[in-house]
């Protein structure tokens, strides 16, 4: 499955906000494509909600967050959780960006960067 040119694009328009994210290999992921503000949910001695206030604490409110769980059960539920925290807080939610990977049949996020760089030495 060849990647749409829309998804580079996407992606191109959203290294600059910031990112929340499930785990180490997913931020290593992403930073590969040059994203810079990446938060991680799941880290050793901490809970997820403790993660989550940690983060509150470290995004602006007129940020606009891309929370991007894998598309598996608990990645699902993990980002409803977590969009629904951030709203509360009033920072909004840009899933544009993850319906696009989840459309391209990509579920973990930790394997886009593997995914992309496949389907560029296709061409």
């Amino acid at each position: 499955m060849k990647p749409s040119p829309e998804l580079s694009q996407q992606i191109e328009k959203y290294l600059n906000h910031t990112i929340i994210v499930e785990g180490k290999n997913d931020a290593l992921a992403l930073k590969s494509f040059g994203f810079k503000k990446i938060f991680i949910l799941h880290k050793i001695n901490s809970s997820v909600n403790n993660s989550i206030e940690k983060i509150l604490l470290q995004i602006p409110k007129k940020e606009i967050v891309c929370i991007l769980t894998d598309s598996d059960k608990k990645g699902k539920q993990l980002f409803s959780q977590v969009k629904k925290v951030l709203q509360v807080n009033g920072i909004k939610v840009d899933s544009a960006l993850r319906k696009l990977i989840a459309k391209e049949g990509i579920s973990h996020i930790e394997g886009l960067d593997k995914f992309l760089e496949n389907q560029n030495n296709e061409k």
